[in-house]
């Protein structure tokens, strides 16, 4: 049953990617077609954003009253649908109004199967899973750019993704008996590392249980310390992804080509190093991986930074950041049961998708804002002051509950 599942997770973390980058791969065709600005792809983006914050806020109670299996095949059916809704869609409103679906799916499945994992299976996992969902989120753009040079329109891009959602759906509508007959799951309250422990109904420890309202799980100690952290990693994550390849060209005068070369090895650089991740996550333990992935990254950062004659170094710093990077989030969601508790899990987490998204949402404009004043230089302090905030959040927290 426990291999089973896993198997079926990891499939559902690489469908899960595919829709993410389906947005800005398409937009250029999309927008000449809807005849609608550039910028209106903001607007979409926003609609989904908000939504995912939404239903990462209400997935505890859900999560609670229905169980993870069933939110989480829900939440994907209503992407699924969302993604033909979208391939349907002959105006901008439709695409905005199909928005709404998308991203309160993708909120509630993001936290119910996160906490899930958490729960009931070891770091490792949640390093490998993570990977899976960079592998579907690299595979998407292939899919729109197939779509567009076959002349089948993108449209039919999401079209693909949708029916691909839809059959995972089905998938997991017939294994939700499975979900309450994991075994495995971590220690309770405060133990150091994962371990397999006693058959203890895993579904059952949430579903039914109290409400932990918003209110009450900030009070928790330590909660506004890992959600500040997270904030600042999902800030320097999409920072960098967004505005990367900017900086090489406008300030280091690297050649576009270049350039986007070596910023969509940043990307596939968190892609890699989760999966190398998982091999020693175990060992290492989560908190290792946080402080040593902030680490990295402010490496990495230093090394854009300097103003050597030649670029290799800049170069190499955004690969090494892309690897710092990678054991962050899954070891800020995997730590979340020992840290605050198996009974909190699932609240918490849920505000740290909140948060993550909004970091995500936020930062790349801001920063946009900022060097428009200052100039693109000053990208890597950008990445410097969050990793900084990530990195003193993250040790708050270890001081407050005593690890």
């Amino acid at each position: 049953m426990y291999s089973l599942l896993l198997a079926i997770i990891y499939i559902a973390f690489v469908s899960l990617g595919l829709p993410d980058s389906l947005v800005g791969a398409g937009w250029p065709a999309m927008q000449k077609d809807l005849d609608v600005p550039v910028a209106f792809a903001g607007i979409i983006t926003m609609i989904i954003a908000g939504g995912t914050i939404l239903s990462s806020l209400a997935s505890e109670r859900v999560t609670r009253r229905f169980g993870a299996g069933v939110v989480t095949a829900i939440s994907v059916g209503m992407t699924a649908a969302a993604l033909v809704g979208f391939s349907v869609s002959g105006s901008f409103w439709m695409l905005c109004l199909w928005a709404i679906p998308y991203g309160l799916g993708a909120g509630a499945v993001d936290a119910a199967l996160n906490n899930y994992v958490a729960l009931h299976y070891a770091a490792r996992h949640m390093n490998w899973l993570h990977s899976c969902w960079g592998l579907g989120a690299s595979i998407s753009p292939f899919i729109m750019s197939h779509a567009l040079t076959a002349g089948l329109g993108w449209s039919s891009a999401y079209r693909v993704v949708g029916l691909i959602q839809a059959v995972l759906t089905v998938v997991l509508l017939i294994s939700l008996p499975l979900w309450g007959k994991v075994n495995r799951v971590v220690p309770d309250d405060h133990a150091t590392e994962p371990h397999e422990a006693r058959a203890a109904g895993p579904e059952s420890s949430q579903r039914g249980s109290s409400h932990v309202s918003l209110a009450r799980a900030l009070r928790i100690p330590g909660v506004v310390s890992i959600l500040a952290a997270f904030l600042a990693y999902c800030a320097l994550e999409s920072t960098s992804i967004l505005w990367a390849s900017t900086y090489l060209v406008n300030d280091r005068g690297i050649a576009p080509a270049t350039a986007a070369a070596f910023a969509s090895l940043f990307l596939l650089g968190i892609t890699a190093g989760r999966f190398l991740a998982g091999f020693f996550a175990d060992r290492v333990g989560d908190r290792q991986l946080i402080r040593g992935g902030f680490i990295t990254v402010g490496l990495g950062a230093v090394m854009l930074f300097l103003p050597l004659e030649t670029d290799v170094l800049a170069l190499c710093g955004l690969v090494i950041a892309g690897l710092g990077s990678a054991p962050i989030y899954p070891a800020i969601i995997h730590s979340t049961p020992v840290n605050f508790g198996r009974r909190n899990s699932q609240a918490i987490i849920g505000i740290q998708m909140a948060a993550a998204y909004t970091g995500s949402t936020l930062a790349p404009p801001m920063f946009g804002a900022i060097s428009s004043w200052t100039g693109m230089w000053i990208f890597p302090l950008f990445l410097v002051v969050l990793v900084g905030l990530g990195l003193l959040m993250s040790e708050r927290l270890n001081q407050l509950v005593g690890r």
